[in-house]
């Protein structure tokens, strides 16, 4: 299984993916600069956390016309997993491959804590090992992570399954608690909390296994057999 993680200029989690791939699930993972091209033999594509160009004008808008995003989005479009982590959901959300908007928390301060998410859709790549309304601890750490869709979207989520992961509380200020969302077809996912983060016992002083199980999922998806 060959896993792209897209490198942009201000991306800071990517180490952190790349680490949980390769050394957690002996993943072959290669880095991708936001210039350069994907190839069309990957596996799944990653655009993991950080703060793409500073996030100047607002989180995610430029790297999201990086020359890279074309070909994360023939990838999608073809059924390729693609995983957004925080500023990977803004950038997912910027390029027009999910609906809706992030927005500044309620509280216009950074957020850096954990929460609990509660798994609403268990049908997708990244969620097929995990029991629906399963409740996984998970650290967040964003400025802009407050979702935001206008009602008519919301109810289109929601009829379609698209609400893959809301906050076991109101956390932010985001709309019907959305913590995780996908598009229609269900291979797109973005998330603003951070699985990388959360799946080593060292560093989850709560349950380490259900953030384990975003990436076997994925690889259950694949065909591969952790």
């Amino acid at each position: 299984m060959k896993v792209g993680i897209v490198v942009f200029p201000g991306s800071n989690c990517d180490r952190d993916m790349y680490h949980v791939l390769t050394e957690i699930f002996n993943l072959d993972t290669k880095f991708f600069w936001h210039e350069k091209n994907l190839p069309k033999e990957i596996d799944a594509v990653i655009l993991p956390g950080g703060f793409s160009y500073g996030d100047r004008l607002r989180a995610g808008i430029i790297a999201a016309h990086s020359p890279i995003i074309k070909d994360v989005k023939k990838l999608a479009s073809s059924g390729i997993p693609i995983l957004g982590v925080c500023n990977g959901f803004q950038i997912l959300v910027e390029s027009g491959l999910l609906p809706g908007a992030l927005l500044k928390n309620n509280s216009l301060s950074f957020m850096c804590q954990w929460t609990n998410l509660i798994v609403e859709n268990n049908k997708t790549p990244f969620t097929n090992k995990l029991k629906l309304h399963q409740k996984i601890p998970i650290p967040i750490a964003n400025g802009e992570g407050r979702y935001y869709a206008d009602d008519l979207t919301l109810k289109k989520l929601e009829k379609n399954n698209q609400i893959v992961f809301r906050y076991s509380e109101m956390v932010n200020g985001s709309s019907l608690r959305i913590a995780g969302i996908c598009n229609v077809n269900g291979n797109v996912l973005g998330m603003m909390p951070h699985p990388e983060r959360a799946i080593e016992s060292e560093i989850n002083p709560i349950d380490n296994k259900p953030s384990a199980l975003i990436f076997e999922s994925l690889l259950n998806s694949i065909g591969i057999q952790n």
